[in-house]
């Protein structure tokens, strides 16, 4: 049962908070956004022939789970990236977006209690939102495990005492990671699943950036447990279509993982959930099946990390991201480099604090702003070149 009370202590959420920050002042030159991951490069020419295709799909009652054309083409995917192979009917359920996923599943395989006390979820900090929302709803403890530089700005959830780690029912882990864009190497997904099998938790891995890449791709979870010989219900997968293919709009995932685990998120979206409309679906099918979109869209990405490279490399501290395409700036006070930005140059920001919690009296995000490269190319150029002649000059 979800309780109110549960939720009276969460801060409002990143973007209402940035209105109340910005709104009230006038922007100081022509507005460039740069605070939310909204993509915005072109979405797949396909995606209005298929939809216009599959009309007479809105007339129908889709299947939950996902038709078995898009669960194969999903499966098909998986089996190409990352070299794992899938029951598509068993192990795998499409999504309206991995937000849904992320929070339904915590739901369906949080357990009430852990040795006999209230379970706990650990999540990097920062982290993405509805990570400590799912936390909250199943009436688990929420830990906040920093994310910094000292650690690679990868959560190092080893160094939990053992008396937290023997509670631990979920581990949140974004790879790359929002919004610093650090990605967990085969070596630190081996030993995260080594440590939930030692305590006995299971890993939800949000990768719903893994396409977007500098030099590499970025291992997946499943191949790492697969590689491993990991329990399939010990780690479950999340990706998205949103940044892959630009279609944030089109609100289409899936997760992947144990068939048990599937089962029951399963039985949770049979009572709770959304399907996706079937149009959605064709798209979703055809969008999964082809790659060249894909490797077009990483290309434009990668102008964009050689253009941020120029501009801000002589930054001290800076850190090119890896995958994903945010950039994880650091300042002394996130709020007030956000405000004077805006004010002075109309580029708009996140405060790092926003994305985190304060923990013993800090918050490791108050030091930086999150940027995203989501504009076109012109466009962010130019709110680089004043963000760092504003913030850095």
């Amino acid at each position: 049962m979800i309780y109110p009370e549960r939720f009276s202590n969460l801060p409002d959420y990143a973007f209402p908070r940035l209105r109340k920050l910005l709104d009230a002042h006038a922007p100081g030159g022509e507005v460039v956004h740069m605070s939310i991951g909204e993509p915005r490069h072109p979405m797949p020419a396909f995606v209005g022939p298929v939809m216009a295709e599959s009309l007479e799909g809105f007339a129908k009652y889709p299947p939950n789970d996902g038709t078995p054309e898009l669960l194969d083409a999903i499966g098909g995917w998986i089996g190409r990236r990352y070299g794992v192979s899938l029951d598509p009917e068993g192990r795998i359920m499409a999504l309206n977006g991995t937000r849904e996923g992320l929070f339904n599943a915590a739901l369906a395989l949080c357990p009430e209690t852990k040795l006999g006390q209230r379970p706990v979820v650990v999540m990097p900090n920062p982290f993405y939102q509805v990570y400590a929302v799912a936390a909250l709803a199943c009436g688990a403890e929420p830990v906040y495990v920093p994310a910094t530089a000292d650690t690679g700005f990868l959560p190092d959830f080893a160094a939990l005492p053992v008396e937290v780690l023997d509670r631990v029912a979920i581990a949140y882990l974004c790879s790359p990671a929002n919004p610093q864009g650090a990605v967990a190497t085969e070596g630190y997904l081996a030993d995260l699943l080594a440590l939930a099998d030692r305590h006995d938790f299971i890993l939800f891995a949000d990768e719903c950036y893994s396409e977007i890449w500098r030099s590499a791709p970025p291992p997946g979870v499943l191949q790492v447990a697969q590689a491993r010989g990991a329990d399939p219900e010990r780690a479950f997968a999340f990706h998205s279509l949103s940044k892959r293919s630009n279609l944030p709009g089109l609100r289409s995932g899936f997760v992947a993982g144990g068939p048990a685990g599937i089962a029951r998120v399963r039985q949770l979206r049979a009572y709770a959930g959304a399907p996706l409309p079937l149009p959605v679906q064709r798209v979703s099918e055809r969008a999964w099946a082809d790659e060249a979109h894909v490797t077009e869209n990483r290309a434009l990405y990668a102008e964009k990390y050689a253009l941020a490279d120029a501009i801000l490399g002589g930054v001290p501290g800076y850190r090119a991201p890896d995958g994903g395409f945010f950039l994880w700036l650091p300042v002394e006070d996130g709020e007030a480099a956000a405000l004077k930005l805006w004010r002075e140059t109309g580029v708009r920001v996140l405060p790092g604090a926003y994305l985190s919690r304060d923990v013993g009296g800090d918050n490791p995000g108050r030091g930086y702003v999150r940027a995203a490269m989501v504009a076109p190319k012109d466009e962010l150029q130019a709110g680089l070149v004043r963000l760092a002649a504003c913030l850095y000059g």
